[in-house]
């Protein structure tokens, strides 16, 4: 088997802001617009003006910028799909309900049937489980079933234009113009979703470019109809990320009464002699240390992450994201269902409510990001450490009755 790494990285998570360079085109040809351009276009066409310096820096050649932008347009659909994403705005209990449910639980012991000899071989490879690579493959297009119809440089064109995520669209739609140029893809066969995520486990530009394999070895690393090649871009990714081989993403666990919640990151071991169990049964790993995440609060499931959970996380920075991800690949391999029950009645804040939040934490020292109404990593340890010199649980977890207990000490 000839394996070749076509070549890199990110998935669509979250990045800086666009500084655009000056430069002059000729705006003729492949893309120039009617007298009567709408606003947006004329915007577009002073984009790409911009962008032609840029990418002719990076070895793009005339005739590639042209035939990639033969005919393109700015997709006004897109611009609202930037507004939500789900891992931010429904509760984690309805987003797992939905993300790991029966029928893709079975797609995905379909998928690790039908392809059992390559998960193999690549889990031998890379040290990344089967079933990590499967819950991936599972949660980007439902093993295939839905790998995204856009054009990906006109997605990527039209959110760099728009200077959506500051400089990353930009950066991704130069290294598209770069797979055309060095002949890695045809412009047909970019293809994917509407931020320009491609393939069976949909891989950015980037991505594609660090992290693709050939692993049927036929001189093309093909993710949008190799299941192989996907299979294995997919864990070499995660590798190129610091995948542990040997340690789980993390798992269920149980507290013991009285536990001192102020024991968030530890070995093992000392888990262990503080009473936390594994609530399947198991045992703790042997070696290593992990930290405990409350993904709804203390009064529901409590999750002992490793630092492969971190990995996951590089494919989408959503704590919800990788925790379906960890949760599917269980489910897929016959491992039990989350068992703690979720708070469902419990009343969980709004954007606007936990912007209040983000701000109150500003001001008083524990929060250094912008305040931006979504409740990720940094939200949560700023919580946490409000919540022990406040003398309450530190489950990280934000509530309305949080907020408001903040707002009673002016």
């Amino acid at each position: 088997m000839r394996l070749s790494v076509i070549a890199a990285s990110a998935f669509i998570s979250l990045a800086p802001a666009l500084a655009q360079t000056t430069g002059s085109i000729n705006v003729s040809g492949a893309h120039a617009r009617s007298a009567q351009a709408t606003p947006a276009s004329a915007s577009f066409d002073i984009f790409l003006q911009r962008l032609w310096p840029q990418a002719q820096a990076r070895g793009i050649s005339r005739a590639t910028f042209d035939l990639a932008f033969k005919g393109v347009t700015p997709d006004a659909s897109i611009v609202a799909l930037t507004k939500k994403q789900a891992e931010f705005s429904a509760p984690i209990w309805g987003y797992l309900e939905n993300a790991v449910g029966g029928a893709r639980i079975q797609r995905g012991r379909d998928a690790a049937a039908e392809n059992a000899a390559v998960l193999a071989q690549v889990e031998a490879r890379y040290g990344v489980p089967k079933e990590v690579v499967l819950g991936v493959w599972g949660m980007e297009t439902n093993y295939g079933s839905f790998k995204g119809g856009k054009d990906v440089i006109r997605s990527l064109a039209t959110l760099a234009s728009i200077r959506y995520r500051g400089d990353f669209f930009r950066d991704e739609l130069l290294t598209a113009l770069e797979l055309i140029e060095k002949g890695y893809v045809e412009r047909g066969e970019l293809k994917g979703s509407w931020a320009g995520a491609m393939g069976h486990t949909q891989f950015m530009p980037s991505s594609y470019m660090k992290y693709a394999v050939d692993w049927t070895g036929n001189g093309h690393a093909d993710i949008w109809n190799s299941s192989s090649d996907a299979i294995a871009s997919t864990a070499n990714y995660l590798k190129g990320y610091g995948w542990v081989p040997g340690l789980p993403w993390g798992m269920e666990v149980t507290l013991p009464n009285g536990f001192d919640h102020r024991l968030n990151k530890a070995s093992f071991a000392s888990f262990a002699s503080a009473g936390v169990r594994r609530a399947d049964g198991g045992r703790l790993p042997s070696s290593g240390e992990g930290r405990l995440f409350y993904p709804a609060g203390h009064s529901g499931p409590v999750m002992l992450l490793t630092a492969n959970f971190d990995v996951i996380k590089k494919y989408n920075s959503s704590d919800a994201y990788a925790l379906a991800v960890g949760h599917l690949g269980d489910r897929i391999m016959g491992r039990p269902a989350i068992q703690a029950d979720w708070p469902v009645k419990a009343a969980r804040l709004d954007m606007a409510g936990t912007k209040d939040l983000q701000h109150r934490l500003k001001a008083l020292g524990f929060y250094d990001h912008d305040a931006d109404g979504r409740i990720g990593t940094g939200t949560r340890e700023a919580v946490r450490q409000y919540q022990i010199s406040a003398g309450e649980i530190p489950d990280g977890y934000p509530t309305p009755a949080l907020l408001a207990r903040m707002r009673g000490k002016r």
